[in-house]
């Protein structure tokens, strides 16, 4: 197999996989409480990724106080509280729209990373951008006054809030400047988000006796937990360190696609003409902002 067809196999497996999650948590969501049901999640995806890397690798210890920061980041903004927002937020709205909203995280990153990063600026195609993506997110979202005030768009700004906790995170990641490979930070950050979220979920006064354990409790939290969770999380890694951030950033413009259809043949769900518009404004929002870089990608 070529490289390219390698990273075009890793491309779509997570794609497909990731998106797949949006569709996973709207239907489990009828038998688990929001955050005991991403808490088992990361359990279960944090117990198999961390037998992978202790198996697979050999630099799966934490050596260094960056490499602890980094985990600590990840594992409570940037995996934990975007998942928990991602599925408290699902409740309210349909898999597609939520897809379509953290699609939102790449284009908010630079922003942060502004303020954040010592070496990034933003120029004014950058900003155009941002602002376009923002624009984007407000014909999904569409806060009226009177829709905002009747909690009609509760569901879309807790997923907004997801989508700012993922860009934020990911620059506290890149400013933590960790010695450890991305995959294996992932690793030892899922558990303790899974810890934080079961404490969370507790705070709240979720049980687990609320669990309903039907057969479609279980294939929901399976697929979240495992083909959602250890597998895309391996296939994200690889094409990261194959493909580098560009075209990995890609893949946060195929997963709504795949949510929308999945969404649509087996939740029976619909969507509109501005949902599908937003979209599209928010992937020019990221091209703007990526021109430059996108164009040497292609050129290569």
């Amino acid at each position: 197999m070529t490289t390219r067809a390698r990273q075009l196999g890793l491309f779509v497996l997570a794609g497909i996989l990731f998106g797949g999650t949006f569709v996973a948590v709207r239907a489990g969501l009828a038998y688990f409480p929001p955050l005991t049901f991403v808490a088992l999640r990361f359990d279960i995806a944090g117990a198999l990724l961390l037998a992978y890397v202790i198996l697979a690798r050999d630099d799966w210890r934490p050596r260094t106080r960056r490499d602890i920061t980094a985990i600590l980041i990840t594992g409570i903004p940037a995996l934990g509280l975007s998942n928990a927002l991602l599925f408290v937020g699902q409740q309210y709205t349909t898999s597609a729209v939520a897809a379509i909203v953290f699609s939102l995280a790449p284009v908010l990153t630079p922003l942060f990373a502004v303020a954040l990063l010592s070496d990034e600026s933003l120029s004014l195609r950058g900003a155009g951008g941002l602002l376009v993506g923002l624009c984007g997110v407000g014909l999904v979202v569409q806060p009226q006054p009177t829709r905002l005030l009747a909690g009609g768009a509760t569901g879309q700004l807790i997923l907004l809030c997801g989508a700012v906790s993922v860009a934020l995170g990911s620059v506290l990641i890149r400013r933590a400047d960790a010695t450890l490979p991305s995959v294996v930070v992932t690793a030892w950050a899922l558990p303790l988000g899974g810890v934080t979220l079961h404490l969370a979920s507790l705070a709240a006064g979720e049980s687990l006796g609320a669990v309903q354990w039907t057969p479609g409790a279980i294939v929901a939290l399976g697929y979240v937990s495992v083909f959602a969770g250890a597998i895309a999380y391996t296939a994200y890694f690889e094409l990261l360190a194959e493909a580098g951030a560009i075209q990995t950033n890609l893949i946060n413009y195929f997963i709504p696609v795949v949510t929308t259809v999945l969404g649509w043949a087996l939740l029976d769900e619909t969507i509109t003409l501005a949902t599908i518009a937003g979209f599209l404004v928010i992937f020019a929002g990221f091209a703007l902002l990526k021109a430059r870089t996108l164009t040497q990608h292609l050129h290569h």
